[in-house]
């Protein structure tokens, strides 16, 4: 299994980016899909998730409003589009999987198999 994530990048305070993760050698509708971040000296935290049909939509409260997450299974490819994008936002975004009916909360990054090697997010003031 791999999961490539891209669309990291240096953008001002304000801007946006649209990061993707693309997944191979998994039956990618099988899957819930979420965003993580971790800062330098931070702990890794949850972003955003997305159930297996895209019928749920999850954020973590300081993004809300800001980011919207999507997914194309046909292209087996999961979206995070960022704006009005803070210093306090930049972190390596990693993109990560788990099978749909895992009872864990979505924003639990133990509860996931699959992780991407993450791309960087520099949100400049």
């Amino acid at each position: 299994v791999q999961l490539q994530a891209s669309g990291g990048g240096l953008v001002q305070a304000g801007g946006s980016l649209r990061l993707s993760c693309a997944a191979s050698r998994l039956t990618f509708s099988l899957y819930n899909m979420a965003w993580f971040r971790q800062a330098p000296g931070k702990e890794r935290e949850f972003v955003s998730g997305i159930s297996w049909n895209g019928g749920n939509t999850y954020y973590q409260d300081s993004v809300k409003g800001r980011f919207t997450i999507s997914r194309d299974n046909a292209k087996n490819t999961v979206y995070l589009r960022m704006s009005s994008l803070k210093p306090e936002d930049t972190a390596v975004y990693l993109c990560s999987a788990r099978l749909r009916g895992i009872g864990a909360r979505i924003s639990t990054a133990g509860s996931y198999y699959y992780w991407g090697q993450g791309t960087l997010v520099t949100v400049s003031s």
